[in-house]
C-alpha cells in the first residue's frame, strides 16, 4: 500500500456530529459526505415532490433540454441510472413526463413540449433557490476547495491518483 505523503499520520476517531473544530481532521469523511448526502438529497426531493415533481423527472427534463441529440429511452437510462435508486426509475420518469405532455417522442427519440420547457424554467428556478440555500455562508472558492478533495479522494481510492 502506498504511504501518504504528509509526514504525519491523523488518527481517525468514531463519527461525532458534535465534534470541535479542531477535532474535524480526525472525522471520517464517509460519515460526514454521507451524512451531507441525504440532507441535500432529502431537501431537494421534499422541495421538488411540493410541486409533484420527482429527482428523477427533473434529471429527464434537463437531459432531454441540455443533450447534444435528442436522447432514446435507452440513453436516458443508460446516463442517468447512476445517479438514481436504479433503472427503474428513469425509465419510470420518462413514462410519467410523456403522460403529462411535458416530453414527446418522435420515433425513439424525445424532446420537450412547450409545456415541458415551461416546467423545466420553473423547476430550474427552484433548484436554483434551493442550492443558494445550501451553499449559504459557503463561498465558491470553499465550494470548489471541497469538491477537489472530494474528487481526490476518489481517485486515490480507485487508484487513478490524484487529479
Amino acid at each position: 500500500m502506498e504511504q501518504p505523503t504528509s509526514t504525519t499520520l491523523t488518527d481517525q476517531a468514531p463519527a461525532d456530529p458534535a465534534a470541535a473544530d479542531d477535532a474535524l481532521a480526525t472525522q471520517p469523511v464517509g460519515y460526514w459526505s454521507g451524512l451531507a448526502h441525504s440532507a441535500v438529497t432529502r431537501h431537494l426531493r421534499d422541495a421538488l415532490a411540493r410541486v409533484d415533481v420527482t429527482q428523477p423527472q427533473y434529471w429527464v427534463l434537463n437531459r432531454v433540454r441540455y443533450g447534444p441529440v435528442a436522447p432514446t429511452r435507452e440513453e436516458l437510462v443508460a446516463g442517468l441510472t447512476p445517479l438514481a435508486d436504479g433503472p427503474q426509475d428513469i425509465s419510470r420518469a420518462v413514462d410519467q413526463l410523456l403522460h403529462r405532455g411535458w416530453i414527446s417522442r418522435d420515433g425513439q427519440r424525445f424532446g420537450l413540449t412547450d409545456d415541458g420547457e415551461a416546467a423545466r424554467a420553473r423547476l430550474r428556478e427552484l433548484v436554483t433557490g434551493l442550492r443558494a440555500e445550501v451553499h449559504r455562508g459557503i463561498s465558491d472558492a470553499e465550494y470548489v476547495a471541497a469538491l477537489k478533495v472530494l474528487r481526490t479522494m476518489v481517485a486515490n481510492i480507485e487508484g487513478a491518483g490524484p487529479v
